[in-house]
């Protein structure tokens, strides 16, 4: 059983690396690194201190997202809706 449990936290935590990587290159590719870094500040705030700022705000994915999209308050992307969602998705588990 000991064993059973290790090895589930073992997969679940390759899986979880993977989703992560992913979305940083999704967040490369949607262009968001040219303003944005994930440690540190450039253009545009550092998606761990958006996470941190933005954590008590359970809609804040998704308010991020309709704004990024809409390019209300925030350059519009060329990056599908989805696309975007599931950046900011990643960045709110930073």
């Amino acid at each position: 059983m000991k064993s059973l449990v290790i090895a589930a936290l073992a997969v679940t935590g390759l899986l979880l690396g993977g989703v992560a990587h992913a979305s940083a290159d999704k967040a490369n590719a949607a262009g968001c690194m040219k303003c944005h870094d994930v440690e540190k500040k450039k253009m545009g705030p550092s998606f761990k201190d958006i996470a941190a700022k933005n954590k008590a705000n359970k809609d804040y994915a998704a308010a991020a997202t309709a704004k990024i999209v809409s390019a209300k308050g925030h350059p519009k992307s060329s990056a599908s809706e989805a696309d975007v969602k599931a950046v900011m998705d990643w960045v709110m588990t930073l």
